[in-house]
């Protein structure tokens, strides 16, 4: 089947794509910006069109040929009234897509009663009403709180669980929902190509009812976190509740808001009519430790913030990190030398060759490190030039290498948190640009204050650790 999706440079569409090329559909992915997708493994296998809902005359063309698409599109965060801008884009699509002969119509709307909806909510559901009016069927998935490696819901429940020790929080803590993993969310969208005839509403879910408070703790279990103390603050209103999620997580306040408006409609399923697909749902702690787990590997295919319309970029009152769960002091040298010796001169950091300058400070860290039960840098090196996939360097080991490429070393230190130490060297003419990067993953509280309080001393060791490769590379190829 030719298939075309909609919001595939986003988070649920970034990941929708590959599952259907698996089984053998031909993919077109339409995009307002095609160039998002040319560094996605599977864009050569995709045929990609531009395709802008708030113009009209592409649309029709860019569902040609197509007999099924998935709608994944939502103006949150991009437009201060999405409601009107979302009624619009749906309108078009039904129109255009029925133009074209397209035989089904694929949407994941939001799950949630009728009754005294929030506007994010009711304009799901509003949008899954006006495709369904067209001529083209719809089988629309209400879903709640889905649970993946970058989900909106994910890094909001993630942060919030993780920065703060204690909570105060609004009423809704208390509030019930069905949360359910990335990975059903996608097998429910496919299965809705095999749709019965007609248009139909599933409500789906996985299979624990929990109130938000103890998603928390759900989440702290998987993390391996203390368990936080929660207190609902009745008066805090939304507003003030979104600036706070704004605050403390990566989430935009434009983006907070309306979440935070949604959480005091309960989100459960009461409508089982979704079992006709065969899916077993994964439960809540499988679902939390999935997503852990790919986030622990850096395996994360998209995020919340890759969609077009997302508002990626942070405004004033959120923090200097937002939209990344990484800290990163990142540094650029240009030089004259060749690969092979850029590669020689990072490939013998540590062991007696030390790390190009202030070898008084990596000292102190490893003396440090023993002290709270580490591995300091008593272990040294295998080879004092050369480096394998997995050796150990000092408190550090090679998680990835390619020789006159890239280095890359996971820091096996006492941190609270993960940290790898990269190389990679790239051409620019007649020379090369050596880019060295510290990464830094926080757990918990603990984590982002260790890694404020270490920032400027980053700042001036890892500077003069990428200069200090460069001259000794140079020195070499000389």
């Amino acid at each position: 089947m030719r298939i075309a999706v909609t919001g595939s440079t986003g988070y649920i569409g970034g990941r929708l794509v590959p599952q259907l090329l698996a089984q053998g559909h031909d993919v077109v992915c339409l995009a307002r910006t095609p160039g998002k997708l040319d560094d996605l493994p599977w864009r050569p296998d995709v045929d990609v069109r531009t395709f802008d809902l708030e113009d009209a005359t592409t649309v029709e063309p860019a569902l040609a040929g197509c007999e099924a698409a998935f709608y994944l599109v939502h103006a949150m965060g991009a437009s201060a009234d999405f409601a009107e801008a979302d009624r619009l884009a749906a309108e078009r699509f039904a129109t255009g897509a029925a133009a074209q002969g397209v035989q089904r119509i694929v949407y994941l709307g939001g799950l949630g009663s009728d009754d005294d909806l929030s506007k994010h909510l009711s304009s799901r559901h509003e949008v899954g009403q006006v495709l369904a009016a067209g001529a083209v069927p719809v089988t629309e998935f209400r879903a709640a709180v889905v649970i993946g490696s970058g989900s909106v819901s994910f890094e909001m429940l993630r942060h919030l669980t993780e920065v703060l020790p204690v909570m105060t929080t609004p009423r809704w803590v208390e509030t019930r929902c069905q949360p359910i993993s990335i990975r059903d969310v996608l097998n429910y969208l496919i299965a809705g190509l095999d749709d019965e005839p007609g248009s139909h509403i599933y409500e789906i879910g996985g299979p624990d009812v929990v109130t938000y408070r103890q998603m928390m703790h759900a989440y702290a279990d998987a993390a391996g976190l203390r368990r936080r103390a929660i207190i609902p603050v009745p008066v805090l209103s939304p507003r003030l509740s979104s600036l706070w999620i704004g605050l403390v997580t990566p989430l935009p306040v434009g983006v907070a808001r309306p979440l935070v408006d949604s959480l005091r409609n309960e989100v459960v399923v009461h409508d089982d009519s979704a079992k006709r697909f065969g899916i077993e749902p994964a439960p809540l702690h499988l679902a939390i430790a999935r997503a852990l787990e790919r986030d622990a590997l850096l395996d994360v295919p998209s995020r919340w913030s890759d969609a077009s319309s997302s508002p990626a970029l942070p405004i004033p009152s959120d923090p200097a990190w937002a939209g990344s769960a990484l800290r990163a002091d990142h540094q650029e040298v240009r030089t004259t030398a060749s690969r092979e010796d850029l590669f020689w001169a990072f490939s013998r950091v540590g062991g007696d060759v030390g790390y190009y300058g202030f070898e008084w400070a990596w000292w102190a860290r490893g003396i440090l490190d023993v002290m709270v039960g580490g591995v300091g840098l008593r272990r040294g090196r295998r080879h004092p030039e050369e480096v394998r996939l997995h050796d150990t360097i000092d408190f550090w080991r090679v998680s990835s290498v390619q020789r006159d490429d890239h280095l890359q070393l996971a820091a096996e230190m006492r941190l609270p948190g993960e940290a790898w130490l990269e190389w990679r060297i790239s051409d620019e003419g007649d020379t090369r640009v050596l880019e060295q990067t510290a990464s830094f993953r926080p757990k918990g509280l603990m984590g982002r204050l260790y890694w404020l309080v270490v920032l400027p001393f980053h700042t001036l060791i890892f500077g003069n650790m990428a200069r200090g490769v460069a001259r000794v590379a140079e020195g070499r190829s000389a």
